[in-house]
């Protein structure tokens, strides 16, 4: 099917954004595929945008047709015509254009694009400049999630100039260790510790990464996730549990299919409405903006929910869990990136969940070594 040209006059513009300087390059890729093969291009022209990994930007030139979206069946490529990014965006009327940042990591989710994109006046898919920043910098996401008395798992910070010095029994956490780069996602450079002798490599694979480091106590629990959704109101999804192929939830378990996913998770109505109030509680307090994905883990013995981390740009993979949660909720994958890229006003109220305010449990004492 072709478009009229009275069609295409009428459209927005939608600028996909994809690849990026950043080690999670590759998945932002395979999620841009996924969302341009959803965009209905009756409403919106789409232009792509490539990022290379030494952040060259490339348009992508293609005029795609229905027939030619559904064709797609790789990442999309990193090709096309090398553009200036200030001069391609001053090109545009602000009014008539949203940009779809479809990034993941630094970079990209981490409020440099988000920035990058207000000194145009742009309009963009996603959370703000601060609220991006924030979810992405581990450390100061929990600083601010303790201010608040947000349960958190036990964690210490660690700089990478003290690594060389550091003693294996000065790290005062309990139990196996998960060591994690600051700023990162999809569990890249992620190690588990179950013999403090290893802790050092450990530390050394995250420094690879960033210059801070965190380190967190293992929880013996359950991995639930919950998607946010704004929808005229702000939606919880119905809650995802992992059962992890592997010792965590690592990257080949994230994007290889490797882990299990139960959805809806096995939980009781209160519990249910208990982790969506909390997910909710979270996404406001960072200030976030159109959707998230926040990560619990949950102490069933002690009804304890633990907030892990929360994505700002979750992965949109077909078998992400953001979408797979918002499919079993009953908003199919396409509806979702159309949604998304609806103007704020135009933003119709697909469902709603809400959940009544609840009590919040006493965060553990972050420290830092």
């Amino acid at each position: 099917m072709n478009l009229t040209d009275s069609d295409k006059q009428e459209r927005l513009k939608v600028v996909l954004l994809y690849g990026g300087n950043s080690p999670e390059h590759d998945v932002s890729r395979s999620s841009a595929l996924h969302v341009v093969k959803s965009i209905d291009l009756k409403r919106y022209e789409t232009h792509l945008v490539a990022i290379d990994k030494s952040g060259i930007w490339y348009e992508f030139k293609r005029d795609l047709s229905m027939q030619d979206q559904s064709s797609l069946d790789r990442p999309l490529p990193i090709e096309g015509h090398q553009i200036n990014p200030v001069e391609y965006l001053s090109a545009f009327n602000s009014m008539e254009i949203i940009v779809f940042p479809v990034l993941h990591g630094p970079n990209g989710e981490d409020g440099t694009i988000q920035g990058f994109l207000e000194l145009f006046d742009i309009t963009y898919v996603g959370s703000g400049v601060l609220s991006s920043a924030l979810c992405m910098d581990k450390i100061k996401c929990k600083e601010l999630l303790y201010a608040h008395n947000v349960p958190q798992t036990k964690w210490i910070s660690i700089h990478k100039s003290s690594i060389a010095d550091l003693k294996e029994h000065s790290i005062n956490l309990d139990g196996d260790l998960f060591v994690k780069p600051a700023n990162m996602g999809s569990s890249i450079g992620i190690s588990k510790v179950t013999d403090r002798k290893n802790i050092k490599k450990a530390l050394s694979k995250a420094a690879e990464y960033d210059e801070w480091i965190i380190v967190e106590e293992a929880i013996n629990g359950r991995e639930i996730e919950v998607a946010i959704l704004e929808d005229g109101e702000l939606a919880a999804s119905v809650p995802g549990e992992i059962i992890p192929g592997a010792d965590f939830y690592d990257y080949e378990d994230k994007y290889e299919d490797g882990a299990t996913l139960q959805i809806p998770a096995p939980l009781t109505d209160d519990e249910v409405l208990k982790v969506q109030d909390l997910a909710i509680t979270v996404f406001k307090l960072l200030n976030c903006r159109d959707l998230a994905r926040v990560d619990f883990f949950y102490k069933e013995s002690e009804k304890e929910w633990l907030v892990n981390e929360v994505n700002t740009m979750p992965g949109f993979t077909p078998i992400s869990m953001y979408p797979k949660l918002w499919s079993a909720t009953g908003i199919p994958y396409e509806v979702l990136v159309n949604h998304l890229l609806s103007e704020p006003h135009q933003k119709s109220c697909l469902l709603y969940t809400s959940p009544s305010p609840r009590d919040l449990s006493t965060s553990r004492m972050p420290s830092s070594a």
